[in-house]
């Protein structure tokens, strides 16, 4: 296997400089605390929609940009960015004339002995990036529609709570 490990790469995968430049470490610190009200689960629910964002910069930039460079482009199929009508978007394998879409794709160029050997590694670190940008744009995603949904939820509790306080007399509230 070591002879396919050649020296010359035409794709370079993602490290950890592009990531800490996102400040994704800081996102689980953020789901990590005591949220007290509407306000700051609405705060966080943010960060995760602007950090997910991020991450779709950053795989337009970084990983579509080489992927459709030199050689890729010149293989049947090719990886574009697909959006998604919830408001994100992912990467996906998919012919040149949109008439296919998916992993299988990429399986059957790996599989195909008409393949350049020397491009199978870097398809390899491709599809290796494409798996973990998209689950954490998906992760990022999920926890800000969570976050959005339980800051709907504490408002209810708090209009709840207020109507149920406003209809004590006043006396009453004062003992």
């Amino acid at each position: 296997m070591s002879d396919l490990n050649q020296d010359t790469r035409y794709f370079r995968a993602l490290e950890q400089a592009a990531f800490m430049r996102l400040e994704h470490a800081a996102s689980l610190k953020g789901l990590l605390k005591p949220f007290k009200g509407k306000g700051p689960l609405e705060d966080w629910a943010s960060q995760c929609f602007a950090m997910r964002d991020e991450f779709i910069a950053l795989s337009q930039r970084q990983v579509l940009s080489q992927a459709n460079g030199h050689p890729f482009h010149l293989l049947p199929i090719e990886l574009a960015q697909q959006t998604t009508g919830a408001g994100t978007a992912f990467l996906r394998w998919r012919r040149h004339d949109r008439s296919a879409m998916g992993v299988a794709l990429w399986q059957e160029l790996m599989a195909s002995t008409s393949m350049p050997v020397n491009l199978l590694a870097d398809l390899h670190a491709i599809e290796l990036q494409r798996i973990t940008l998209n689950m954490q744009i998906s992760l990022l995603h999920t926890l800000g529609r969570q976050a959005q949904e339980c800051a709907s939820k504490a408002a209810e509790a708090e209009e709840v709570y207020l109507r149920r306080l406003k209809s004590i007399p006043t006396a009453m509230r004062d003992r």
